[in-house]
């Protein structure tokens, strides 16, 4: 569920508040216990930061909410895993194009968008447990999946979920995905003390398989600040496993000439220069 202008605006208010009444404290010695240490912001912010790499960038999924900009390096995938449906089927019906099966699943829809030979639908939420209304990606994969299947596609946007998610899922099940298309929200967390914690473990998860390659901050959401770092609340990023991934150095132009605003009557919410020198 998006939050309403309202809401959004008021926390982008307080953070900003805070921001100020931090700063003014370091400026004499004195630093709270509510925010992280701007160089702890730093260091996570380096090691985000978008590789190119030697395969460009495509667009799968329509021109709005629900596409995504990854790697050209589609062929021999086999299958893509696809929580979070909603009302939009874009991406997986790209992906069956090519002759590549989704597996999708939402407890808040009946199906997907569109109707799809290749599409294959659970009505069930993803967590970190499997039960009437839920499952683990890991019991998912297993279900679905041959044992032999390691060039998969995982496109993943459930709201926040996504993080009790990641933590559940063991290594060597995110190994057998190929790319890695994830929406992630609330990262303006990354500014608190215990937030930043939370973020290194994450991430550092993710790093030591996959390259950042792409992030597109969503523009529903607001954007964070604290001295010299800013951290939009929610961004797209696409991750290349290490072993298919030939970096190139710095990634750009931002945005990307494929990327489109989330929402098409909302300001353009670029990524910040923290995050792309």
């Amino acid at each position: 569920m998006r939050p309403d202008e309202d809401t959004l605006a008021r926390r982008a208010r307080a953070f900003d508040q805070l921001a100020e009444i931090d700063l003014s404290l370091e400026a004499i010695g004195i630093r709270t216990a509510w925010f992280a240490p701007p160089g702890e912001i730093g260091a996570l912010i380096a090691q985000l930061r978008p590789e190119a790499g030697s395969r460009p960038l495509i667009r799968i999924g329509g021109n709005g909410d629900g596409g995504y900009l990854v790697p050209d390096d589609l062929e021999g995938v086999t299958s893509c895993f696809s929580p979070g449906v909603s009302d939009c089927s874009d991406f997986e019906s790209e992906l069956a194009r090519r002759g590549i099966r989704s597996f999708l699943a939402d407890a808040s829809v009946d199906g997907p968008a569109e109707a799809n030979p290749l599409f294959d639908f659970e009505k069930r939420f993803l967590g970190d447990a499997t039960d009437a209304t839920h499952m683990r990606l890991a019991d998912w994969v297993s279900a679905k999946a041959d044992p032999a299947e390691t060039e998969m596609i995982l496109q993943m946007d459930i709201e926040g979920a996504e993080y009790p998610v990641l933590l559940d899922t063991p290594d060597e099940v995110l190994r057998r995905f190929r790319i890695l298309a994830i929406e992630f929200h609330g990262l303006g967390a990354m500014m608190d003390s215990d937030g930043i914690r939370f973020f290194r473990h994450l991430f550092g998860r993710l790093l030591r398989h996959f390259a950042v390659v792409h992030i597109h901050p969503n523009n529903i959401g607001r954007v964070a600040r604290f001295g010299v770092h800013e951290v939009p609340d929610i961004m797209e990023f696409t991750f290349h496993r290490r072993d298919r991934h030939v970096s190139a150095g710095r990634a750009g132009p931002f945005p990307h000439p494929l990327d489109v605003r989330n929402v098409a009557d909302y300001d353009d919410v670029v990524l910040p220069p923290c995050w792309r020198l």
